[in-house]
């Protein structure tokens, strides 16, 4: 063997003694700062809930804020109506968005899977543009707002069913990471 084949087969060699060395998590996680204000539970994959902090106009602080589930409104079949309901969603919304006026959003429009990929998009494109004109009727500036249409591509609910596709009529006010 040549000295560049030795080279090589010493450096394969040490890669692979190497492969399986890893850190290793630690056995306890520590507690959270003190006076942490605005502290929230998650889970941490083990089972066991760890204290995380909630910045104020962060995703969380919405979902938080307006109530789990509450970032969409949903529609019934081939309409983009806004109704009771959807408004009431709809103001929680727009008070959080007044609370934070440097945070923008996405609205995403939905459909269920039934019609065609054209029929679709354009109806996920009303649905979207209906909750943002709501937002914007409650003093929301629409340059604050991006509106975006899905159609049938993103599904909440696999299924060809009522259930299913009642849960896929939507429209999803959605905060940036």
């Amino acid at each position: 063997m040549n000295s560049a084949s030795l080279k090589i087969v010493a450096i394969a060699a040490a890669l692979a003694l190497t492969a399986g060395c890893g850190k290793k998590d630690p056995k306890e996680i520590p507690p959270p700062p003190a006076g942490s204000e605005g502290t929230t539970t998650g889970n941490d994959g083990t089972g066991q809930d760890v204290g995380t902090t909630v910045v104020p106009g962060s995703r969380a602080d919405f979902l938080r804020t307006v109530g789990q589930g509450q970032d969409r409104i949903f529609f019934e079949t081939d309409s983009y109506s806004v109704d009771d309901e959807d408004r009431r969603i709809l103001d929680a919304q727009a008070a959080w968005l007044q609370a934070n006026p440097n945070v923008r959003v996405t609205i995403e429009g939905h459909a269920d899977e039934r019609g065609t990929r054209e029929y679709n998009l354009a109806l996920g494109d009303r649905r979207a543009n209906a909750a943002k004109n709501y937002l914007q009727s409650r003093g929301i500036s629409p340059t604050r707002m991006n509106v975006i249409s899905w159609g049938k591509e993103r599904p909440e609910a696999l299924g060809s069913d009522e259930s299913a596709w009642a849960q896929n009529r939507r429209a999803v006010t959605v905060v940036p990471e």
